[in-house]
């Protein structure tokens, strides 16, 4: 899209030579001869940018600009003020009200294109963020459900988010836990700082505790530049610990330390780092069991431990089923670019009567899968690809899982390939979490996978 640059000027001159030269730069250009003119243009033509001298008839360039500060238009408008050597004052009086940058005339070239340049950018990168902001806020902020169980956690959620007091979120995997953190940041005070968010079971201590703390240069081999840690960047915000219940014990006194006393040392350093941050947990395991078996520091669970919440599973608020499947139906049509989409009564039945083992994640990806398989618009339940047996759905002649119809051991060599692959997908690719859902070893487990790939090569 050809940025439109509004300019005004009652220089008729000038006006003829900045878009003479800005035309041949592939911008679209209007003009304005005053100030009240300025600002009407501004209302109709909804410029990208202004040129705005600051002598004008009718209403001054600086009058402009207080009336379109009092409206709010500086904070989404780059103006760039024009304006005599001999008026510099006026000049950073503008830049006062809200103007970007200003030039001195007579106007030079390059200076004139890089400053437009930059306005421009910076511009761009506003409504880059406005619009990523709306994003993040429709995706993460909509918690959908009307069951009692859900709509006491969200009054408790709300309730401390107005605070800065810890929050430990516990549930099985795929509950929403990360849901909830985020909206609990977005009712809080700090919704305008960041939500930083650190998973402490996807990397190794070494790599994690250089994710939470950061390093000074020359900590270890290929630090050649100081780097801050997420605890560090999320200063003033919010620090969600999803999985904290798999941080290992040396980090975990670390971490203490931060809740305690608001401070830290980089990887390799020894000055202190201070933050200011509010911190939200996560886990889906019985973290007091964990306390008992010495796997949890019991004085970092109650640090944690200020306010608890625990998010029920999808079996246990199958009301809330139907209204989830049409968000994430709505939600993956629409980035599949199929708007019309909708389940079938059979499918929503199915969908309903399902024990979801992986929750709200499991059902998400299911919804997904659905919308790019289907060959048409009415989901059916044979896109859903849901066990016969668990979604209740009866026979197994269905056609939904073929192998049923082989022999016993070809039909069971099938059935163990696919438990496994659905225990690594609810798992998010992690074989250990995987191994746990099925209550297997992870050598076991890696031994079956490996046994399988030798087969299929």
């Amino acid at each position: 899209m050809t940025a439109k640059i509004l300019i005004v000027d009652d220089d008729a001159d000038i006006v003829a030579m900045l878009e003479d030269r800005l035309r041949s730069l592939g911008y679209s250009t209007v003009a304005a001869r005053d100030g009240r003119e300025a600002l009407e243009q501004i209302a109709q033509e909804s410029p990208h940018l202004v040129l705005l001298d600051l002598t004008l008839p009718k209403l001054s360039g600086l009058d402009v600009l207080k009336q379109l500060n009092r409206s709010k238009h500086t904070d989404a408008l780059p103006i760039v003020v024009m304006t005599a050597h001999g008026s510099i004052g006026a000049a950073v009086e503008a830049m006062k009200e809200g103007a970007y940058d200003f030039l001195t005339k007579p106007l030079e070239k390059d200076h004139l294109l890089i400053v437009i340049r930059k306005a421009l950018e910076r511009d761009s990168l506003r409504r880059q963020v406005a619009y990523l902001r709306s994003e993040v806020a429709g995706r993460y902020a909509s918690i959908v459900g009307n069951s009692p169980s859900v709509q006491s956690v969200v009054e408790a959620a709300q309730r401390a988010a107005k605070s800065d007091a810890g929050v430990l979120l516990l549930g099985e995997s795929g509950t929403g836990k990360e849901l909830f953190a985020r909206s609990i940041h977005q009712w809080s005070p700090r919704q305008a700082m960041p939500l930083i968010v650190i998973n402490c079971v996807a990397l190794t201590e070494t790599l994690l505790e250089n994710e939470l703390f950061g390093h000074e240069r020359g900590a270890f081999t290929g630090a050649d530049r100081q780097q801050k840690g997420k605890l560090e960047m999320a200063d003033g915000g919010t620090v969600f610990l999803d999985e904290i219940g798999d941080m290992p014990l040396p980090l975990q006194a670390k971490l203490l330390r931060v809740l305690q006393d608001r401070e830290f040392h980089r990887v390799g350093g020894s000055k202190n780092v201070s933050v200011n941050i509010r911190v939200i947990a996560a886990t889906n395991k019985d973290i007091k069991k964990s306390v008992k078996a010495g796997q949890f520091r019991e004085d970092l669970y109650f640090r944690l431990n200020v306010i608890t919440l625990t998010l029920p599973p999808l079996r246990e608020r199958r009301g809330d089923i139907a209204a989830l499947a049409q968000f994430f139906l709505d939600r993956h049509a629409k980035d599949a670019k199929r708007p019309g989409m909708t389940l079938s009564p059979a499918a929503l039945d199915a969908l309903t009567r399902y024990p979801w083992p992986g929750n709200i994640r499991e059902l998400d990806n299911t919804i997904a899968r659905a919308v790019v398989l289907s060959p048409t618009d009415s989901i059916e339940p044979s896109m859903l690809s849901l066990l016969p047996e668990d979604a209740g759905l009866g026979a197994s002649d269905s056609g939904q899982l073929p192998y049923l119809d082989l022999p016993y051991h070809e039909s069971m060599a099938e059935h163990g390939r696919y438990i496994i692959d659905r225990a690594i997908e609810r798992a998010n690719g992690n074989q250990t979490k995987a191994a746990e859902f099925l209550k297997l070893q992870r050598t076991y487990l890696l031994r079956l996978i490996k046994q399988r790939k030798s087969k299929e090569e």
